[in-house]
């Protein structure tokens, strides 16, 4: 399962992590030193959710942003009303 959004097209992406000692000049110090640089990825926040996609009700791979923004539709809850045994 490709960790991308349907929708917003998020996707992981690469960057990296920089590591830093020593104490900031308006603080102090003489400056902030970079000490290391780590490569890692940056992963979207994918959730697996039902949603109506052209008139159908599937499972789709959405992010969380697209989901509180109301991109996505969710299916109505389903009117269901089990008639009671009689035997």
């Amino acid at each position: 399962m490709p960790r991308r959004c349907a929708i917003t097209g998020k996707k992981t992406r690469a960057g990296r992590s920089i590591s830093r000692r020593g104490k900031a000049k308006y603080l102090g110090g003489v400056g902030r030193k970079v000490t290391g640089k780590v490569k890692r990825t940056f992963k979207p926040n994918i959730k697996r959710v039902r949603a109506v996609v052209n008139g159908r009700i599937m499972r789709i791979n959405v992010s969380a942003k697209a989901i509180s923004r109301g991109m996505v539709t969710k299916p109505s809850k389903r009117d269901y009303n089990p008639q009671a045994d009689n035997s």
